[in-house]
């Protein structure tokens, strides 16, 4: 039993123990819940709740009547386990730097490519997620939904989107950091 909790509190874990880790939570996902993983629809789920309440005839569409029904539904209970899930594996590893003191987006990395503003590296960081969350809403899925579920299923698509998302972060890493990294 310490061999485990040692493992489950290091800072890296081998891929093929992560990688079957999440295996066995998506085959539970399925079984359990009858849903695949992908959380890019909970925000949409989230924005039409507030939307409802704050301008319904706004949020009164076919959008979110029948494609994103607003409310709480499995993808933000996965959005929620996923943040917290993620806060107690940084928190058991001790890599949380949440609240201290120069944590913000501290990296050395990104202080040497955006410089030593912190609200310009939250900014970029806004930014990107938001263009993020755009894309999986016009490719109709995120990379968990797309990529981790679709190739849980050996769909063709899953594949092809997974060559595309490494050769545009070759591609994407090469503009930013050029031959510096």
């Amino acid at each position: 039993m310490k061999q485990i909790i040692s493992y489950i509190r290091r800072e890296e874990w081998s891929p093929y123990v992560a990688g079957t880790l999440l295996g066995v939570v998506g085959i539970l996902a399925v079984w359990m819940s009858n849903s695949l993983l992908g959380a890019s629809g909970a925000f949409e789920n989230l924005v039409g709740l507030a939307g409802q309440a704050i301008a319904p005839s706004l949020f009164d569409n076919m959008y979110f009547n029948y494609v994103m029904p607003p409310g709480i539904t499995w993808g933000v209970v996965l959005l929620v386990g996923l943040f917290f899930g993620g806060m107690l594996g940084a928190a058991t590893s001790g890599t949380l730097k949440w609240g201290k003191k120069g944590s913000a987006n501290s990296d050395d990395q990104w202080k040497s490519i955006f410089g030593p503003q912190i609200w310009k590296r939250w900014l970029l960081a806004f930014v990107g997620a938001i263009i993020l969350e755009y894309a999986a809403g016009i490719a109709g899925g995120c990379t968990s939904g797309l990529a981790i579920s679709g190739g849980m299923l050996l769909a063709p698509s899953a594949f092809l989107f997974i060559a595309g998302m490494f050769a545009s972060g070759i591609v994407t890493a090469y503009l930013i950091y050029r031959k510096r990294y």
